[in-house]
């Protein structure tokens, strides 16, 4: 059986159907108050990091490099806790990976939903 793994803009309204909330970002969304987010979880070290978010500044022409190296990224050694806390609760319950940025098809959380279910099992 896959994972249930959704992503959505931690900006939109909380839906019935989002099961478990992790925000995927390093840094906090912009203008949102922590009451207002409905988030059950943040993890920060799923997200990429500070450099590669940089050089990709959400260039849709740079996302399959982006994709590459993101995911080279999830497999070292001090991100593992992180990814490992996400892969256990998808592996029981549905997900949805929460984003600040509006490309929501050129994101880390459209990333992380398809490696997961990918990677399942």
């Amino acid at each position: 059986m896959g994972v249930d793994v959704r992503y959505r803009r931690v900006y939109d309204e909380p839906s019935g159907q989002d099961g478990v909330r992790i925000l995927v970002d390093r840094v906090w969304p912009r203008g949102m108050r922590k009451e207002d987010a409905h988030i059950d979880e943040w993890l920060r070290d799923v997200a990429p990091s500070t450099e590669l978010r940089r050089w990709y500044g959400h260039d849709p022409d740079r996302y399959a490099e982006f994709r590459r190296r993101y995911l080279a990224e999830l497999r070292e050694a001090e991100r593992q806790a992180a990814v490992q806390r996400l892969r256990e609760t998808a592996a029981r319950t549905r997900v949805t990976l929460l984003t600040a940025t509006r490309d929501l098809e050129h994101s880390q959380a459209a990333v992380l939903a398809r490696w997961l279910s990918e990677t399942a099992g």
